[in-house]
């Protein structure tokens, strides 16, 4: 196996199956829950005995001022942001308190594989903005804080980051927000369909009733998210010098998707909260661009070219919509994949550059 691919494997199976990486290492903060009873839905329903899952690094000082909120991504959890984590990083643990939280729907925080009384597909259909207020109520009510210093998250954690600066624009005074959508666009919701569908015609699946995880259907979920949605062409020509070893590598992303025992109805959960996406939905009747409009926080957008699961081009118009927004390019040949840990040049790019907005130094708009 050339080393690359190696690499290639080992950072797929770090960042594009978060969930694998749950096991918290004995120098890792522990998993918290904050239990908020029932959760009202922006649909009128509730989620019953709902808790919120989060970890957090640091120290929230007396005035309550350095706090900084991590969404997660699709499928993902509190370690999706790592990379952006630790001394000498963007988000110095030394210098800020960090509450990296788990989302609805990934299995940690009430989900429909962990709900007593709403298991599985009885489990009620939820938004980005529903994950808002559970994560406001963590950050009003467990720990008293008024205004967060940086609301942040990549992709779907992305998403809630710009839901976040509408639904409560006075309560953050920075967004950083990786490969986001302000809407989800046909191609995206082309994209979590395919995955869908992947699952839900393993027969295994069994309508959602089923007793063991649909494992053909997840190896052909990840054919579509580990290597169609979340990479480029460039990027598997730079990875795969060899071009049969692909197909390897993308038995191994199947294994490793099975080894991290994802619930098939908590993704499919969540692939839903994505496609209805739309930062305007609640207030602005759709129009996400008068919704954006209405962000205060100093907010930066970051992206990588030829992003085949949130296109670059979406990321852009958000930032054009907000005033004062940066966008930001990340020289990546990684498509979504740029937001991760895999290329050591791009976590030095990302720390780099929002190492320099949050502490209002130049950064040029790309």
């Amino acid at each position: 196996m050339h080393s690359l691919f190696a690499r290639l494997v080992l950072a797929c199976t770090i960042v594009l199956t978060p969930i694998a990486t749950s096991a918290n290492l004995p120098t890792d903060p522990p998993h918290q829950l904050y239990s908020e009873g029932d959760l009202k839905l922006e649909s009128g329903e509730v989620i019953h005995d709902f808790s919120l899952s989060y970890v957090t690094h640091g120290t929230l000082n007396a005035a309550k001022d350095n706090a900084i909120l991590m969404t997660s991504s699709l499928g993902g959890n509190h370690h999706r942001v790592d990379f952006l984590i630790g001394s000498g990083k963007a988000y110095d643990p030394a210098t800020y308190f960090i509450i990296c939280t788990d989302a609805i729907g990934n299995g940690y925080t009430t989900s429909p594989s962990n709900s007593a009384k709403q298991h599985g597909t009885a489990f009620p259909r939820y938004t980005l903005g529903d994950m808002v207020q559970s994560q406001y109520r963590l950050i009003s009510e467990k720990f008293g804080i008024k205004k967060l210093a940086i609301v942040t998250g990549a992709s779907m954690g992305g998403m809630q980051s710009l839901q976040w600066g509408v639904t409560h624009p006075d309560m953050m005074n920075m967004i950083v927000a990786l490969t986001p959508l302000a809407r989800t666009p046909p191609w995206s919701m082309v994209m979590t369909q395919a995955g869908r569908t992947a699952l839900t015609l393993d027969p295994a699946y069994n309508n959602g009733a089923y007793t063991a995880q649909p494992e053909r259907g997840w190896r052909a979920q990840s054919e579509i998210f580990d290597s169609i949605a979340t990479r480029t062409p460039a990027g598997l020509d730079e990875a795969f010098p060899k071009e049969t070893d692909v197909l390897a590598f993308m038995k191994k992303q199947e294994d490793n998707r099975i080894a991290t025992k994802l619930d098939a109805n908590d993704w499919i959960s969540q692939t839903y909260a994505y496609d209805r996406f739309n930062v305007g939905a609640a207030k602005y009747n759709g129009d996400w661009k008068a919704a954006l409009g209405t962000i205060k926080a100093k907010t930066l957008i970051m992206g990588g070219p030829l992003d085949l699961l949130n296109p670059a081009e979406e990321a852009i118009r958000a930032a054009q919509a907000i005033a004062g927004a940066l966008h930001v390019t990340i020289p990546s040949k990684q498509g979504h994949f740029a937001a991760s840990s895999f290329n050591a040049a791009d976590v030095q790019f990302m720390n780099g550059v929002i190492g320099s907005f949050i502490s209002g130094r130049t950064v040029t708009p790309s």
